[in-house]
């Protein structure tokens, strides 16, 4: 089969012949397991993994299907995490008593309700904060969307006058883990013989949610609101030309992209029970569009392919790095060597995928 067909086969699900579907979710249904018997830090990772490929394929909405430059993009994450915080720890039961008042046994509120509640919150957001950067492109829209990000990442810090909402710097907790029905992913869950801990469970709702993402982000590539976004990202003055709503387009990709943020900081929040400023910095930002950029803009597997690589890369080198420090006296710095490690093999990745480790049609 030619490269341009194989590479088309495996763009959708779709297409791919059934037996591999089935070996591939098979496979990724026993994962955690292998991983929990491995230890319960290499299901942490692989939670971590999953929330990385959630958040890059929001990040993908915005820089890979519209082309607008987003350096402020996980403080749609970081709305979602205090949406949950607020709703899900007794924060703001002390904070105000008419609410501990009307609410005495706390708010805990049910995850069916926070995933569209943190996804519509970061969306509006989202949309807010694009909606004064319309006219702005390229350098001109990193530097705002940078700067919005620290805003935000600040007023976490700072709004505890006159009062606390945030907890500040310390954060907050201890936030409810999720409930589905008579399962409390916070708990050990016994089945049979088998004793799923709760990072595994965790592992299999972010799955889940993965899953579901993946699917929405390649049924938006290929709607009409994707194509639109697309002709906006190879040429806006020409798509305006045609008729494209350009302020509506980029609205869209804004407040889309945000709402997976905003639904990824929510399960992150209740997954670590503790969310502080500290979690959502700029270097978080600069990794979600590393991992859009490494991946191939706009291409959803190779998102995912990326998201994986740059997060699970240095929990491997983890157990390379410290015997080489061991063997050479301490004289090679773990600290220093996995970060240079990582970046040389980005670096080595583009040069030899220049267009992304999955290269789109043609490519």
């Amino acid at each position: 089969m030619p490269s341009t067909t194989l590479t088309a086969s495996l763009q959708s699900p779709r297409s791919w012949p059934r037996a591999h579907l089935l070996i591939a979710v098979g496979a990724l249904i026993v994962l955690p397991l292998v991983l929990q018997a491995a230890g319960h830090h290499w299901v942490r990772s692989f939670d971590t993994c999953l929330l990385y490929v959630m958040l890059a394929l929001g990040m993908n909405i915005v820089v890979g299907y519209a082309g607008l430059l987003d350096l402020g993009y996980i403080a749609f994450y970081a709305v979602g995490a205090y949406a949950g915080g607020w709703l899900n720890s007794p924060h703001l039961i002390e904070q105000f008593p008419a609410l501990a008042a009307l609410f005495p046994q706390g708010l805990h509120a049910p995850w069916w309700l926070m995933l569209p509640l943190s996804a519509l919150l970061a969306g509006l957001c989202g949309m807010l904060f694009g909606a004064p950067t319309l006219k702005l492109r390229g350098d001109y829209l990193a530097i705002v969307t940078l700067g919005f990000g620290e805003v935000v990442r600040l007023l976490m810090v700072n709004l505890t006058e006159p009062v606390n909402l945030t907890g500040g710097a310390k954060g907050l907790g201890p936030i409810d883990p999720i409930r589905i029905g008579a399962v409390d992913l916070g708990q050990p869950l016994v089945i049979g013989p088998v004793e799923l801990a709760s990072v595994t469970l965790y592992g299999y709702l972010l799955l889940g949610l993965t899953a579901l993402t993946v699917l929405a982000s390649l049924r938006l590539q290929r709607s009409r609101l994707g194509r639109a976004w697309m002709a906006l990202r190879e040429d806006e003055l020409a798509a305006a030309a045609m008729g494209l709503n350009r302020r509506n387009l980029k609205l869209a990709a804004f407040g889309l992209g945000a709402s997976f943020g905003g639904m990824t900081g929510y399960v992150f929040g209740s997954l670590q029970v503790f969310i502080s400023p500290e979690a959502f910095s700029l270097q978080e930002s600069i990794m979600v569009v590393a991992i859009v950029v490494l991946g191939g803009m706009g291409q959803v597997p190779g998102v995912t392919l990326a998201a994986v690589f740059l997060t699970g890369l240095p929990e491997v080198l983890r157990y390379i790095v410290g015997p080489l420090q061991a063997m050479t006296d301490g004289r090679l710095d773990a600290g220093v060597l996995r970060p240079l490690i990582v970046a040389l093999a980005m670096v080595g990745t583009m040069l030899w995928r220049p267009r992304g480790l999955w290269q789109p049609r043609g490519g």
